[in-house]
């Protein structure tokens, strides 16, 4: 038996099911306007273990028009390098939540899509994110979804 008719097979026998939306890319841009960093020492430096909540708007490919939000957190875990973040991306037509690590130290940093709802429900794939600009003035956030 060929392995696609093995996993037909599977799928029929144990009921399994597949992905409820075809592969799609979808390219939109991030402004961080409403972010806080909470310290967890007694000084107001870069530590492990401090938290960025975030809740910002998103806007299309163009910058142009939100639609989107998102919201979410991220935990230090590398001083002046690294972050382990999951947020929610609330889109039209569902959500898409991602997890990972984000970098400060390169223009991109990949996170793992973990699921959705609605148009996006048992979605997977990865989200690419890059920096616009030095400051940051926009976060590019490229998903490629399976």
């Amino acid at each position: 038996m060929t392995r696609s008719i093995q996993l037909l097979a599977a799928v029929s026998i144990f009921g399994l099911s597949t992905a409820t939306f075809a592969a799609e890319q979808i390219h939109l841009v991030e402004h961080p306007v409403n972010e806080t960093t909470t310290h967890v020492g007694h000084k107001k430096v870069d530590a492990v273990g401090d938290i960025l909540s975030f809740a910002n708007p998103i806007f299309d490919a163009a910058n142009k028009t939100q639609v989107a939000t998102d919201q979410g957190f991220c935990i230090r875990t590398v001083v002046g390098k690294s972050w382990e973040c999951a947020w929610t991306n609330v889109l039209k037509d569902g959500m898409i939540t991602v997890a990972g690590p984000f970098s400060d130290t390169d223009a991109d940093s990949t996170f793992v899509v973990t699921g959705g709802t609605g148009k996006y429900a048992g979605a997977k794939g990865k989200m690419v994110l890059h920096v616009r600009g030095s400051k940051p003035e926009a976060y590019d956030f490229t998903f490629d979804l399976l």
